[in-house]
């Protein structure tokens, strides 16, 4: 994985969900899915078990955000 594709997960990662705005969750949600489709073009090639585990801890933060960008459910 090249260097600046490991520093944008690594501050994905560390990014705090607390007190985001909405437009906020909207970017972070586009990037979790830039993120994981560039890692998943590598992992396509390298088959690295390493990059698995990063696109199921990113995809799970985005699985966050986008439940709270989609609020819950009115009756």
């Amino acid at each position: 994985m090249n260097q600046h594709l490991a520093l944008e997960v690594e501050d994905f990662e560390k990014m705090k969900m607390s007190h985001m705005s909405t437009s906020d969750r909207v970017k972070a949600s586009r990037q979790a899915k830039s993120l994981v489709l560039a890692i998943n073009e590598i992992y396509k090639k390298t088959k690295d078990v390493a990059l698995m585990d990063i696109m199921k801890r990113i995809t799970e933060k985005k699985r966050k955000i986008d439940k709270r960008l989609k609020g819950v459910p009115q009756v």
